[in-house]
């Protein structure tokens, strides 16, 4: 290849122009049910339309440092309780019109922790809510938003049957009823209690006991629940499977 080639071939302006956004599906479990972020924008295109929080990948930055920022600027979060979302890497959307404005490829990401803050709009946006994943039929989604929710969506109810992340919509310490009561909000399926308990405590490293119990017992008046923690699987055998897919299974 000679320097005019040379040149040529890497001339920015022998390419097409394209952006690279980051959107993020963040989850978490307000009421005891399951709620996404989502912000209403204020400008075109799709003005007033309900979206994810998100926006384009400054220069100066790794596609994780944006998303954890976007998820700041919404949220209000930061330092150690921004460290301690959960935050990975969901999919890359780069349909050729995704976009009106130009060719944007969008990187996803999936967040969730416990006891998100109230959403405060960012300077591009109307307004930012945590809406019941129960309502989103109600909102008129920008973009390809649905999709990507939908996605996010199925990501967490996955991981939750092959990972511990369940435990990082709690506190530091919980109960088997309180993680219990997270896969039935993720999932949208009451489960036995019994067999939970007995499932959970089957699969090595899940979670670990405290040596404590809560100050006082259930609203029965039954004894003091025992207080658990986080172990260190990184993958769950025996899975839990979800209710629907145990009955496949079988």
């Amino acid at each position: 290849m000679n320097e005019q080639e040379f040149l040529t071939a890497y001339d920015p302006r022998a390419y097409p122009a394209v952006a690279v956004t980051v959107d993020v599906v963040a989850l978490t479990v307000r009421s005891d049910a399951l709620h996404l972020l989502l912000v209403r924008r204020g400008g075109p295109p799709f003005e007033g339309h309900w979206a994810l929080p998100g926006g384009f990948v400054r220069p100066e930055e790794d596609l994780a440092t944006g998303a954890r920022r976007e998820l700041a600027e919404e949220t209000g979060l930061g330092g150690e309780r921004l460290r301690r979302v959960h935050l990975e890497q969901l999919a890359s959307y780069g349909d050729p019109d995704r976009d009106p404005r130009m060719r944007i490829v969008s990187v996803a990401y999936l967040a969730f922790a416990p006891d998100l803050p109230d959403p405060a709009a960012g300077s591009d946006a109307d307004d930012a809510i945590w809406l019941p994943v129960t309502a989103l039929s109600s909102r008129q989604l920008a973009f390809d938003h649905d999709r990507i929710i939908d996605d996010g969506l199925e990501r967490a109810r996955s991981k939750l049957e092959y990972t511990p992340l369940a435990t990082r919509f709690l506190d530091t310490e919980f109960t088997i009823s309180e993680l219990r009561a997270v896969y039935e909000t993720v999932w949208g399926h009451p489960l036995h209690p019994g067999n939970f308990h007995r499932k959970v405590l089957s699969v090595p490293g899940f979670v670990e006991s405290t040596g404590a119990s809560t100050e006082r017992g259930g609203t029965r008046g039954g004894p003091r629940a025992k207080l658990y923690r986080a172990g260190d699987a990184r993958l769950l055998h025996p899975a839990l499977l979800r209710p629907a897919r145990e009955e496949t299974v079988r």
